[in-house]
């Protein structure tokens, strides 16, 4: 029991580090839409539509968007995997820490 403690507190420690590794982060998504330029002789004007990347997050209850270019669009991909690695990196926290409050009962 005492081992799988240690082992536990290890893990404990090791998310520690990794929380501090993280770089710039952001709650959302990162989504691809179709668009139309309006001229009617392009492609998107037979249905084609010309590919756009567009952050998406839920602020308030209310949904934003915003454009992003090609340079924007791969830091708000990498924003957005930092925020999910936070996410898991919490999750398994909880579990832990849940089993040492766990096993602490007199």
């Amino acid at each position: 029991m005492e081992k799988k403690r240690a082992d536990t507190r290890r893990r404990i420690r090791v998310l520690h580090q990794k929380l501090s590794t993280l770089g710039p982060l952001m709650r959302g998504t990162v989504v691809l839409l179709g668009s139309t330029c309006g001229n009617p002789r392009c492609k998107c004007a037979r249905g084609e539509k010309h590919p756009q990347y567009y952050f998406s997050v839920n602020i308030d209850r209310k949904t934003k968007t915003m454009y992003l270019r090609k340079e924007m669009r791969r830091k708000a991909e990498e924003y957005v995997k930092n925020y999910k690695l936070l996410w898991d990196i919490v999750e398994e926290m909880t579990l832990l820490n849940f089993e040492l409050l766990k096993s602490n009962k007199p």
